[in-house]
């Protein structure tokens, strides 16, 4: 286990670093795979990105359907987790990997809640907001992580469900150029912006709200270093390992 809860870890004054989906610049996304290069190539943490198999498990998937990262078709909504877990998550991306299946949230945190932080990205449609608010709570309290991880979403109603549901866990609000201001109203702890939207005054605003920043996705070592300067709290990151270099040289 991290010796240290996350909430410390940010404020240490490090911009912390999390690989997107893993590592995927060099792994097939969200794959065990992909979690465990994040590790070895020194990540703090990792980004992954959670919804409900049909019969209500938590599995680890990007997209609402499969197609673009594994052998299979259709939506991950409409197969059990046996169904996914028949399919190959990593011959798409390299004959190396071929085999990889899509994770659970449980396998995850079973696997590397001992080496790695873990920011949970809640995938959902509204109609089914209230479950995967409630199978992640759950999941989170079942492994004792709430120390551990931190959750995140685009889907402004998703995460006042989730506040309700798990007032004490760290949440953040993942955005673009739009700002829902429904976020007025929810209380969260940091703000995950597209890192063209951070400058100076972005992190003026952040720091009088009493926001952590982290920034998705940087993959360019100057702009890593920009940001570093700018003081954001974590950097999120296809290639953990080029922006840790950069990081440590400036």
């Amino acid at each position: 286990m991290n010796r240290l809860s996350l909430r410390t870890a940010f404020a240490s004054g490090r911009a912390l670093v999390f690989g997107h989906r893993g590592a995927m610049a060099s792994a097939p996304m969200n794959t065990m795979a992909a979690f465990q290069l994040a590790g070895e190539q020194g990540a703090d943490g990792v980004e992954l990105d959670a919804q409900l198999s049909k019969d209500g498990h938590i599995v680890i998937v990007h997209d609402f359907t499969v197609d673009a990262s594994t052998d299979g078709c259709g939506a991950v909504s409409d197969m059990t987790l046996a169904e996914l877990k028949r399919l190959d998550a990593g011959g798409w991306f390299a004959e190396e990997f071929a085999g990889q299946g899509i994770p659970t949230l449980d396998e995850v945190f079973a696997g590397f809640a001992d080496k790695l932080y873990v920011n949970v990205e809640l995938k959902s449609r509204f109609d089914d907001n209230a479950d995967i608010a409630a199978a992640v709570s759950d999941c989170i309290r079942r492994h004792g992580l709430m120390e551990q991880t931190i959750v995140s979403s685009f889907d402004a109603r998703l995460l006042r469900k989730f506040r309700q549901i798990c007032p004490q866990a760290l949440m953040a609000y993942l955005h673009g150029p739009e700002v829902s201001a429904l976020m007025d109203e929810v209380p969260h702890e940091a703000r995950h912006p597209w890192h063209d939207f951070i400058d100076d005054e972005y992190m003026r605003w952040a720091r009088g709200a009493g926001c952590l920043v982290n920034a998705w996705t940087v993959n360019d070592p100057d702009r890593a270093c920009a940001l570093k300067k700018m003081g954001v709290n974590g950097i999120i990151t296809d290639s953990p390992a080029d922006v840790i270099s950069a990081l440590s040289q400036c």
